[in-house]
């Protein structure tokens, strides 16, 4: 184990070469702690604390965190010395673990580009899509969050993460998540190449559209010749009980993007999967064979791990258990939380979750929320955020576009226990929010440091 000397100078090291800013608000939020290991959904600290991750690392870590078999497999591709990234030759292994990829999805998928991270493979939708349809008109869904690539952040409208980038994409237009009528009159002009839509809205406050929405808005993609695209960065890999969360929707989409959880947490990894209309678009000749490419993209150790992450969340039933587990999480937190004025609702699919505060009626409590809330709209959620970590042992982390929205997010082996500890600390903190001075003084306090930074 590092010794505290070891550890000052690693982070005077990040702090110094990497982001200094990062560290200053760990710092501010008591959250800038050194973890010894981890293992399923507990963080282990070097101080000696066990901390449950109820974020997943947005969702990367379905299987747990360093599953036993999924490490083994990168040790076996390791210790097998193999073309890992020769690029001069055909990696079987992409094609394995490809085949299982549109096997599981379904539908008319039944081609795989690999990229390194789900920006990436929405860069590539944005290109196949343009190939395809030989248009260049982008259609996204207000609150969405696509990523942070320049192409990515064309299609989300929140000016927190594209102010001071520059101009984005031309040609992109947002529509409101769940309105059909406003897509197809964006669609009607015929100049869309695609619609790209998340199944459910995760950084948006983890919204759900309406039972029909996927499927009739895929119908208007048809009748326009736009490409349905689905981002399943967040929601696939049985985040929310079936494979992809769009399955049960019979959305039937031309292209989705996988990511985050696909190689269990362990190495950079995402896919794009397509029609093969949509495939021979861009590959279509041996000329373009390697017209888009990515570095990365096939190399062994991101196959091999993707392999066994699929076959760990198939044997152990991790979808099955997410659908369980979600369902029991939500009605625990809706008995518990439901008689709390500044909890406005509790929503979620399988094991992404979300718990969505609200302004306050009374004034004791409107006061100081809106004073907060002046200083900086994400204030509050990270008062609720800090407070779980460091009195109650939980990570989790407010909605990226929606900051009165705490994310909860478990591995999908969760244990039942773990949940139900959850609970009670949730509850502890709304309570202490609801009856204790010393909530909201705490909450200034840390006001004045973020200020000082």
């Amino acid at each position: 184990m590092p010794s505290t000397a070891a550890t000052a100078r690693l982070t005077t090291s990040y702090q110094d070469h990497v982001n200094p800013q990062w560290v200053r608000l760990l710092n501010v939020l008591q959250m800038n702690v050194r973890y010894s290991h981890c293992l399923g959904s507990e963080l282990f600290t070097e101080d000696g604390r066990r901390i449950l991750d109820f974020l997943s690392g947005y969702c990367v870590h379905n299987a747990g965190h360093n599953h036993p078999e999924i490490v083994a497999a990168l040790k076996e591709e390791l210790d097998r010395s193999g073309p890992a990234m020769l690029q001069s030759h055909v990696p079987g292994i992409a094609g394995t673990l490809a085949g299982k990829l549109c096997s599981h999805a379904g539908g008319r998928l039944q081609k795989v580009f690999f990229c390194s991270s789900g920006s990436e493979g929405v860069e590539a939708a944005i290109k196949f899509a343009r190939a395809h349809t030989g248009r260049t008109g982008l259609v996204y869904a207000e609150g969405a969050f696509h990523g942070l690539t320049c192409g990515a952040l064309s299609l989300m409208g929140d000016p927190f993460w594209r102010d001071g980038f520059g101009p984005m994409l031309s040609g992109t237009e947002a529509v409101p998540f769940g309105d059909l009528l406003a897509l197809e009159q964006r669609l009607a002009a015929r100049t869309v190449a695609a619609f790209i839509v998340e199944p459910v809205q995760s950084e948006a406050g983890i919204r759900i559209p309406p039972p029909e929405y996927l499927r009739q808005a895929r119908n208007l993609c048809r009748r326009y010749g736009t490409l349905f695209v689905l981002d399943e960065v967040q929601t696939g890999m049985y985040r929310t009980g079936p494979f992809l969360a769009s399955q049960d929707s019979g959305a039937d989409p031309d292209m989705v993007i996988l990511a985050k959880a696909l190689s269990g947490g362990l190495v950079p990894s995402a896919a794009l999967l397509m029609t093969d209309p949509v495939y021979d678009s861009v590959y279509g000749s041996l000329k373009r064979a390697i017209v888009h490419t990515s570095t990365f993209s096939e190399n062994a150790l991101a196959m091999r791990a993707g392999l066994a992450t699929l076959e760990v969340l198939d044997r152990e039933h991790l979808g099955e258990r997410a659908a369980a587990m979600g369902s029991y999480l939500r009605e625990r937190l809706h008995a518990t939380l439901s008689g709390y004025e500044m909890v406005r609702a509790v929503r979620g699919a399988g094991l992404l979750n979300g718990i969505e505060f609200a302004k306050p009626k009374s004034l004791k409590l409107r006061l100081p929320f809106e004073a907060f809330h002046q200083i900086h709209p994400g204030m509050f959620g990270q008062v609720v955020v800090m407070r779980l970590f460091r009195d109650k042992g939980f990570l989790t982390q407010i909605c990226g576009n929606h900051f009165l929205v705490l994310k909860v997010a478990p591995p999908l082996m969760v244990e039942q226990r773990h949940v139900d500890e959850f609970v009670l600390a949730i509850r502890d903190v709304v309570e202490l929010m609801h009856t204790s001075a010393s909530f909201w003084t705490e909450a200034l306090g840390m006001a004045r440091r973020v200020m000082d930074i």
